[in-house]
């Protein structure tokens, strides 16, 4: 350690907000060099490397071939697949010296689909499976949590192309099982969750996410069935219709000043002959939905009053065209929006499209809007008074909701993603007519899938999953060293003899050896070597004088007087 590129820091970074951007930053594993761009230290990239070993040995085991691909990428292809203006502020583009535009890239289904074309024309050379461990780019909003979520990023993308359907979701279950056993060999707790395509297009994907409170995603699951989403692929169950005959009229009320729920649902429990909650009203929110490339349109989106927006599920049903709120400007342009009494007949009289949570369903009356100042409408029937243009999922999803797979109900936590694997179909090999000859001498259209792993993020949700109040504590799979030899006193040429005698018959036995032989205090060596995070703590001192060593076990806090004989066989037992 005394020549080791480190330096530790006792106090949290400034712009740190989670436990594996303080530690990994404190342990000296990584600095920050731009806002979501790092650089990684000795100690980390030996993390890093060890998270790239296991994840290409798992890669190898299903018959994967690794090739490289360039960051730096045309944007010709993207435009193919409609993803150069898809992917919006989020890619980076540049322009050469000859004006020549080109992006970082973010993902490369397009270029692994062209590289297939360009070298099998045969059914004979199929199935194929390539990958790459590759840094990509995202010009992430807010980029955060350090590596958990940058602009640079270390990522495992492998693409399988096959010849039909069941070759194709052969491929699909090779990955998800390589995937469950990555994890395993990194200790990670995980699910696995039904997820949207997004902008990546296809038939069916799932994501894994790493158990976390400091995570992005929302996830929810049904104890009952075992049924998981994220929440943006939760299908909301609809109800039955019920019957309209019979029911009352709508009935305009003056309501005075309720431009909230909560307001309106007062006004009614004071003046209507019968208890209402929020759940009998429905909040109409405006939003403005632009695809690339077209003008912004706007759209109402109609909820029970009980539940809000969920922005993220908006977004997902919506993808790739982005979604937002109308601002006081829109408002002034359209004078029929009356904010606080919105209704569905205003909208659709003024051509504005009107989409509904699966709940409104035809029968259901509602206390909305009535498109005029201090007005609402009471009793207005889906199915009869207004008809929606269709349904959305925009709702937030809420402990409790029914699962959609009719089983349970559904709890919700939250998770990091550190996989995601996509049932792509032919939207690639369509766009750049990937074709080979089949055994009848037919060309066939290949199918393909996409599976990525996010490695340089599995480094921050190990060390957000296994960290303590002293600091890291790394599992035996990704340590950078297997063991941390501290010397007590440095001054002490018995010990320091000692401790190299102990550290050469580690690494005889086959293990990684940090010795601390800096000079500093035993106080200062024991917090760092606490910090550091290494499996087992190995102390030399006083007792080595009658042939014995402290052995700390890291992740236990478990501490024994051994001896220096039965070092190596005691460690062996802790595997």
């Amino acid at each position: 350690m005394s020549s080791l590129f480190l330096r530790t820091l006792r106090d949290d970074p400034a712009d740190a907000e989670v436990p594996s951007h303080k530690l990994l930053v404190r342990a000296g594993y990584v600095r920050r060099v731009a806002p979501g761009v790092y650089t990684w230290l000795p100690l980390g990239l030996r993390v890093l490397r060890r998270v790239e070993q296991i994840v290409r040995e798992e890669m190898d085991a299903i018959g994967g071939q690794e090739i490289l691909l360039p960051a730096l990428l045309p944007k010709e292809p993207y435009e193919a697949t409609g993803r150069w203006t898809d992917y919006g502020p989020n890619m980076f583009r540049l322009t050469d010296r000859k004006g020549v535009q080109m992006g970082l890239g973010p993902t490369h289904e397009e270029f692994f689909a062209q590289l297939v074309k360009s070298e099998y024309s045969s059914y004979k050379d199929l199935p194929v499976t390539l990958y790459q461990i590759q840094t990509k780019y995202r010009d992430e909003e807010r980029p955060r949590a350090g590596i958990l979520r940058g602009r640079e990023f270390v990522m495992k993308d492998s693409y399988s192309f096959d010849l039909d359907d069941a070759g194709a979701k052969a491929s699909y279950a090779a990955h998800r099982e390589a995937y469950q056993r990555i994890f395993a060999r990194l200790g990670v707790r995980y699910v696995i969750v039904a997820a949207t395509s997004g902008a990546m297009g296809g038939s069916a994907s799932e994501e894994f996410l790493a158990e976390s409170e400091v995570g992005e995603d929302t996830f929810v699951r049904c104890p009952d069935s075992g049924y998981a989403a994220n929440v943006e692929a939760v299908v909301t169950p609809a109800p039955p219709a019920r019957p309209i005959d019979g029911l009352p009229e709508a009935v305009v009320h003056d309501t005075e000043n309720t431009p909230t729920i909560a307001t309106l649902v007062d006004w009614a429990n004071r003046t209507l002959d019968r208890t209402v909650t929020a759940a009998d009203t429905l909040k109409n929110v405006m939003v403005k939905v632009t695809h690339p490339g077209e003008a912004p349109q706007i759209v109402g989106i109609g909820v029970p009053g009980d539940r809000e927006v969920d922005m993220k599920r908006l977004e997902a049903s919506f993808e790739p065209s982005t979604v937002d709120l109308l601002d006081e400007a829109d408002f002034a342009a359209n004078p029929f929006l009356v904010k606080g009494y919105i209704g569905p007949r205003g909208l659709q009289a003024n051509g504005v499209r009107f989409l509904v949570d699966p709940r409104v369903v035809d029968g259901t009356a509602w206390i909305t809007g009535a498109d005029e100042r201090g007005k609402h409408v009471i009793d207005l029937v889906a199915g009869r008074d207004f008809t929606p243009d269709g349904t959305v999922e925009a709702a937030e999803v809420r402990d409790g909701d029914a699962s959609p797979d009719g089983m349970g109900t559904l709890v919700s936590a939250r998770g990091i993603e550190i996989g995601h694997i996509f049932a792509l179909g032919q939207k690639y090999t369509d766009a750049f007519e990937v074709d080979v000859l089949g055994e009848n001498g037919a060309p066939v259209r290949l199918i393909q899938g996409s599976y990525g792993v996010g490695v340089s993020r599995m480094v921050a949700v190990v060390a957000e999953q296994t960290h303590d109040e002293k600091g890291l504590s790394w599992p035996d799979a990704i340590a950078p060293f297997d063991v941390h030899v501290v010397i007590a006193n440095i001054k002490d040429a018995t010990l320091v003899e000692g401790a190299g005698r102990v550290a050469a018959a580690l690494e005889r036995s086959g293990r990684t050896v940090l010795l601390d032989d800096r000079k500093a205090s035993p106080g200062v060596k024991f917090k760092d070597a606490e910090l550091l995070g290494m499996p087992a703590i190995v102390v030399v001192g006083r007792g080595y004088a009658t042939g014995l060593v402290e052995v700390r076990h890291r992740a236990t806090g478990d501490v024994a007087e051994v001896a220096v004989d039965d070092l190596v066989a005691t460690l062996d037992a802790r595997r």
